[in-house]
């Protein structure tokens, strides 16, 4: 055959990359589980065992493998297989706009400012861009006809490139560079930080047209440190100190507002806030010290409206800020300090530091000494002169480190740290502080932690369902094809190889919804096989011989195949653009397995199996069983139309009006919001637990926040679901939350446990096994990109359909089936979310569910209009209808037989493939039921009843009753 040399040189070439890619995953796997068998559960001995097989060297002539060479290459597994932390990162541009203006107290910035802050929760915009529109806006409104190249705007020194007469569109220009460039720099300080904290394999990439950073951390357990070092700003700033004799007034009055607005701000009207503050054990130069327990409404009160309202001309711009953790005398109590402020809000001293190191003080305590550059050392010199025999602060992202006096001038800009630390705190600091200062604050708007131990289960439950899966195709395809399915399994085995191989060699990362990708492209390389070997069926039933029947099989299968995977192509496309996160790695997945599909089970596969008979050798493209199943089959499809018609009528109404009535539950992908994955050692009940967590989690009005508990998986892991203070994305409101969880389940835990414990469970113990964080913003955008992918796909597959069809009626039939499809899965989900024991949220899981399903759908259609397409070439003398129920009745083997393999493939996932993937592949099995029926009695029968015109047609009743009448056109 043409090209055999062309296809088999490919193959090898191909496999000798990825046998060269995947060899040290093989071998990296190979010494830890060398390792564990003589370590076992000792984790000292594991790491010592791994030092001593480390010294080894594989020498393979072609290439040399040790262990930690072989670890940095190996494929990289996602979070949801190996645990650790996948934050979106996002720098506050409110901050890089305040930089450049030079921190203007302009009343036209403020406001515009004011307002991009409110417009940005629901806009998928970047904020600059949300900006300049707020700030026309409110220029015109003022009637003020201020230029953004204004002095008090960004006509100043921090922006030397704008000039008094620079046209705004030019200054737009400037500052989107500007603050592009900045988030550039954000990005390299970031990856320096997680360099310095020695995390294998870690992911750090900016999403293009935002502000944002993506960081993945597999492996990492310390989750709050790493959050702590991701948003740490190493903005190192010093502030005047207010001390207590200028605030208790204040304490006082604040105190007295309690006991008659209470409610307003939140807080039950007996709260005693002077009780709370402990004046009379309030250490150095803070204004109170308060209880852990405590801050959250200390907090509240202060940051209350009323509270701000009530603020004395001398607190008017204070900026209250707690100690960076507690002192050693009061370990459960944390300092609050009063930092004198200003209208601008910034700092007299704020520098970045040019080197740091650890010391020790005279007491042998260890500090950490500074290098400050040169403008910040100017500035400290100026306020150590101002304020000597004065108290400031050393603040670093609004925690105080230290608050001495300043006994002398400190002209050089070298200074010291102390704060009661330990070494690794000192040394984080350092790391934080020598990496470079982030050039504004960053904020995690969204974060994925899941556990270690539910990483393992995850590898376990994802191994195990993709050998079940890939067990059945085998047993299946070689029952059904004979000899010819023993072919298509060895380039099912050689696909699958690719897939990894390729995988590894564009660094891309395995996930869970990954490895469900490589089992859907399983599918479709079944589906390829299927219909080669159906057409070459189909021809050795005219009586050809063996060689030609394949020869003919291949060519009339190519088309379908071709239109087939260019359609789920263009689904899984999408899918990548608009998908974040592992829907990303699923899209990857299903196009890297679509092109070797092609590759293996059309080209590769046709050189074997020729290879083979070009030796006179006979090759079975059937069994006994399966030799005469659906041939002959013939069904009046399309005289049967109108009853379907009616069928799907009813089903869409119902669905329509349980969308309506019922709605949905969506999940915190498209409201914003926190959940967590709890495990407990014995059942628990889901609703007395979300009536103790909701108890303490209540809104600033003092009503209850939303908090929902739902079994997960079993009756010991429950998912806990909350909106309470998603406006507040920082470190400390993650805590706070996961404190009030934490107290709503003490009940529930071992005794005795401890919140550190609960935090980070592992093997053996209760506690959290995963969480989800995902802001306001980011909910809007996800919400925003799937409504894009879902139209956009539609959309991308109705032009390929009429460019490759050549007539809209097929392209209209096309998108009204898929239409059908997502309306009844929709309406499944509004019907039984509420009962089923799995999640049925709509979420951006879903929305991949829906464009995989779309894919699989249209891949059915497709393989029916290109039977219709060849049937109106060749035969003119039978019935419109006639030549569409030929056509379909004529693919039901197909049909039958890719169905059937891929319900099973899906069935095992969603069986064995854990909690996670339950709800994505009920979408899949509903979708592909529908799917398969929408192909045949939606898609085919509008596009014939918009092809059939209006000349009436003879009614078809049999095969042999089709007449000679004029297909109509």
């Amino acid at each position: 055959m043409q090209g055999k040399g062309l296809v088999t040189l490919v193959a090898i070439v191909l496999g000798l990359i990825c046998l060269n890619e995947l060899l040290p995953s093989f071998y990296a796997n190979k010494i830890e589980k060398e390792a564990k068998a003589i370590a076992g559960e000792n984790s000292v001995k594991y790491q010592a065992e791994l030092a001593r097989l480390s010294k080894d060297t594989l020498n393979l002539g072609f290439t040399k493998l040790d262990y930690t060479s072989a670890k940095q290459k190996e494929m990289k597994l996602g979070l949801d297989l190996k645990g650790g932390i996948n934050v979106l990162l996002e720098i506050n541009q409110r901050d890089l706009v305040n930089d450049l203006s030079n921190y203007s107290t302009n009343a036209t910035l403020i406001e515009a400012l004011d307002r991009t802050d409110k417009a940005q929760k629901n806009s998928s915009k970047q904020y600059i861009e949300d900006f300049f529109t707020q700030f026309d806006a409110v220029n015109q409104e003022k009637g003020t006809s201020l230029k953004l190249a204004d002095p008090e705007i960004f006509g100043n020194t921090n922006l030397s490139e704008v000039k008094f007469n620079t046209p705004d569109d030019q200054v737009k220009n400037i500052v989107r560079k500007k603050i592009d460039a900045s988030v550039g720099t954000a990005f390299e300080v970031l990856r320096t930080r997680i360099d310095k904290m020695g995390v294998t394999q870690p992911n750090v990439q900016r999403v293009p047209g935002t502000g944002r950073i993506l960081v993945e951390m597999p492996g990492t357990k310390d989750i709050d440190k790493v959050k702590k070092m991701l948003q740490t700003s190493a903005k190192l700033q010093f502030w005047e100190v207010q001390l207590g004799q200028e605030v208790v007034p204040y304490f006082s009055q604040l105190d007295q507002l309690v006991k008659t607005k209470g409610d307003s701000i939140g807080v039950e009207k007996t709260t005693n806030l002077m009780n709370l503050i402990q004046l009379n054990s309030t250490p150095g130069n803070a204004v109170a010290n308060v209880k852990l327990a405590d801050t959250a409404i200390v907090n509240k009160l202060l940051n209350s409206a009323i509270a701000t309202k009530a603020r004395p001309v001398n607190l008017k711009y204070t900026q209250f800020m707690w100690g960076y953790k507690p002192e050693s005398t009061t370990s459960n109590s944390l300092v609050l300090y009063a930092i004198r402020g200003n209208i601008t809000q910034k700092a007299p001293v704020d520098g970045a530091v040019e080197s740091a190191n650890i010391n020790y003080d005279q007491l042998g305590r260890i500090v950490v000494d500074m290098q400050m550059d040169s403008q910040g050392a100017r500035d400290w010199k100026t306020m150590t002169e101002k304020n000597k025999g004065k108290v400031v602060a050393v603040t670093l992202d609004n925690r105080v480190y230290t608050a001495p006096s300043v006994n002398d001038v400190i002209p050089d800009g070298r200074t010291q740290i102390s704060g009661n630390f330990t070494q690794e705190e000192a040394k984080d600091l350092v790391d934080v502080l020598g990496a470079g200062k982030l050039p504004a604050g960053a904020k995690i708007v969204q974060a994925d932690v899941v556990g270690p131990s539910l990483g393992a289960e995850s590898i376990n439950d994802g191994v195990m369902s993709f050998l079940i899966a890939f067990a059945v195709i085998i047993v299946y395809i070689i029952f059904y094809y004979g000899g010819a399915g023993v072919y298509a399994v060895i380039a099912m085995v050689i696909n699958l190889f690719y897939i990894f191989g390729i995988m590894d060699s564009l660094d891309a990362t395995l996930t869970l919804p990954g490895i469900a990708g490589v089992v859907l492209s399983m599918a479709m390389a079944v589906d390829a096989n299927v219909i080669i070997y159906e057409r070459t069926k189909e021809e050795l039933f005219r009586g050809k011989s063996i060689l030609e029947a394949y020869k003919d099989g291949f060519k009339h299968a190519i088309s379908a195949i071709i239109d087939g995977h260019a359609t789920t192509f263009i689904t899984a496309l999408i899918l990548y653009i608009f998908g974040t996160g592992p829907i990303k790695g699923f899209a990857v997945t299903l196009m890297i397995g679509l092109v070797m599909t092609l590759f293996t089970s059309v080209l590769l596969s046709r050189v074997m199996i020729f290879s083979r008979l070009e030796k006179g050798k006979s090759l079975s493209v059937w069994t006994a069983p399966t030799k005469n199943l659906f041939r002959n089959t013939w069904v009046d499809f399309i005289g049967k139309r109108k009853y379907a018609y009616y069928f799907s009528a009813i089903l869409m109404v119902i669905s329509i009006a349980s969308i309506a009535v019922n709605g949905f539950k969506y999940g915190i992908d498209f409201t914003g919001g926190r959940n967590y994955v709890v495990r407990f050692e014995k059942a628990v009940d889901a609703e007395n637990v979300e009536a103790n967590i909701g108890k303490l989690m209540k809104t600033a009005d003092g009503q209850n926040n939303i908090v929902e508990a739902k079994t997960f998986g079993n009756s010991s892991q429950l998912k806990i679901t909350t909106d309470y203070l998603i406006d507040d994305e920082s470190l400390a409101a993650d805590q706070t939350v996961e404190q009030k969880i934490y107290e709503g389940l003490k009940s529930e835990l071992p005794a005795g446990m401890s919140i550190a414990d609960f935090k980070s469970a592992d093997k053996g113990h209760a506690g959290i096994v995963s969480s989800t964080k995902v802001g306001p913003t980011v909910a809007d955008d996800i919400k925003t990109h799937g409504i894009l992918a879902v139209a956009a796909s539609l959309l991308g597959i109705f032009i390929y359909i009429l460019v490759r069809f050549d007539k809209w009626q097929f392209s209209l039939g096309a998108v009204a089936g898929l239409f059908h499809d997502a309306v009844v899965i929709l309406g499944v989900y509004s019907l039984f979310y509420k009962v089923m024991p799995f999640n049925m949220e709509i979420n951006q899981d879903f929305i991949a569910a829906i464009l995989t399903v779309i894919g699989y759908s249209i891949n059915d259609t497709v393989i029916i209009f290109d039977r219709i397409r060849e049937y109106l070439r060749e035969k003119k003398a039978i019935t419109l209808a006639g030549l569409f129920d030929d056509s379909i009745s004529s693919t039901i083997g197909r049909t039958f037989n890719t169905s059937f393999t891929t319900i099973l493939v899906i069935l095992a996932i969603f069986i064995f493939g854990g909690d996670n993937l339950r709800g994505f592949m009920f979408c899949l099995l509903i979708g592909i039921g529908f799917g398969t029926y929408s192909s045949i009695f939606i898609a085919s029968a509008t596009a014939y009843d918009f092809l059939r015109g209006k000349k009436k047609e003879e009614k078809v009743t049999g095969k042999s009753s089709i007449s000679n009448a004029e297909i109509v056109e």
